[in-house]
Order: structure tokens, then sequence, then C-alpha cells
């Protein structure tokens, strides 16, 4: 299964990600959310999680959502 952290998503983004995880208490929030949630979906695709799917659904409708806020939060 392909990875979809953030390092991946967005490369060309790679040091500001790392700027603010550290300077930016807010966004590192956000950053461990979207890790977490990522890594959750990925023992459910790899059958290390069960997961009806109607819950990997919504956890994938998430995920999408706090990429978008980060990424938004990256490009402002």
């Amino acid at each position: 299964m392909e990875k979809h952290d953030l390092l991946h998503e967005f490369p060309e983004l790679q040091e500001k990600i790392h700027e603010l995880k550290i300077s930016d208490a807010h966004f590192r929030k956000l950053f461990d959310e979207y890790h977490e949630l990522e890594h959750q979906i990925h023992r459910i695709n790899m059958g290390s999680e069960i997961a009806n799917d109607n819950f990997l659904h919504e956890l994938k409708a998430k995920l999408l959502f706090l990429k978008d806020n980060i990424y938004a939060y990256l490009i402002k």
C-alpha cells in the first residue's frame, strides 16, 4: 500500500512542514492528527486492523479534510 504521509504528499513543502512542526503548536496538532489517522488507515488497508467500509470511508474523508486544512495552512 502506498503511504500518504505529508512529506510524501507535499515533497516541495518539506522544509516548511518541518519549520511549522517546531514553531506552531496548532500546526503540530494538525500534523500529529493527520499522521495518526494516516497510520490507522494504512493498518486497516494492510489487514492489521479490522473496520467496516463505512468506518473506513469516514476515516478517509477526515484524512482528506485534514490534508486540505494543512495545505491551506502551508501555502498562506
